[in-house]
């Protein structure tokens, strides 16, 4: 006995369809209008529940990984300043480095494109199906600190656990508080363990860190970790934001 399309609506929703839902009756327009064989509409329809799930799922990943754009390196304004790393940039976009465990820190003035490039490279990771944890440096490292120690083992897991976990504008306070340094070198220390990767950007020259953590001992440690398996991009130029600011007040 046949099902009224309001009883095969109904089924879809308990059995959580909503690709199928979304697209059947377009799908079954198409198959009279183009005669298309039962097996032809039927792989149309199962891929369309199959790119729905995907588009979700993507769209949960990007939710979790804390990044607050999409953005691409195809966007970026390459020629403004020429001498950026853009070799080096692609290579880690091809997300190479994550799959053997290294590190990559993009180190260079304010402006430069450095936080672009982190979050190009991070939601590339997103959509390739990786666990991503993006947070500005300074403001994780300062959110560990004052937490219980089951909030602390709850917060650290997800730090913990992705297979990119990317530091935003380490230092951008400067110095950082003692037990900051300490959480650092403990989800350095971990990470390290695990063969999993950090992308750190930074306005402050790594012959400086030892100031910044203030720890030469700690610093060392750190570095050492860091370094090891690592990548380590040098940004020059002009700011960026600065030209965009300057060409707002031109237009005024």
């Amino acid at each position: 006995m046949s099902m009224t399309m309001t009883e095969i609506e109904k089924a879809l929703k308990q059995l959580r369809l909503s690709g199928v839902r979304a697209t059947l009756e377009t799908r079954l327009i198409e198959a009279q209008a183009s005669n298309l064989s039962f097996l032809e509409t039927f792989s149309a329809i199962l891929q369309d529940e199959l790119d729905r799930r995907q588009s979700r799922l993507l769209e949960r990943r990007y939710q979790l990984s804390g990044l607050d754009e999409r953005a691409s390196l195809a966007e970026f304004d390459w020629g403004y300043n020429p001498k950026l790393p853009k070799r080096t940039c692609f290579e880690l976009h091809t997300l190479k480095f994550i799959a053997e465990g290294d590190n990559a820190i993009l180190i260079g003035p304010p402006g430069t494109g450095k936080s672009h490039i982190a979050k190009a490279i991070a939601y590339s990771a997103v959509r390739s199906g990786l666990r991503v944890l993006y947070a500005e440096a300074d403001e994780l490292l300062s959110s560990i600190v004052p937490a219980s120690p089951a909030e602390k083992r709850r917060h650290l897991k997800p730090i913990i656990d992705a297979d990119l976990l990317v530091l935003d504008d380490l230092f951008m306070a400067r110095r950082i508080a003692q037990e900051s340094t300490d959480e650092l070198q403990s989800i350095v220390h971990k990470r390290y363990k695990l063969r999993r990767s950090i992308l750190i950007t930074s306005n402050r020259i790594i012959a400086d860190w030892d100031k910044y953590l203030g720890d030469t001992a700690l610093a060392t440690t750190i570095l050492d970790r860091l370094m090891h398996r690592s990548v380590l991009a040098e940004f020059r130029g002009r700011s960026y934001r600065l030209k965009q600011a300057t060409s707002r007040q031109l237009q005024a």
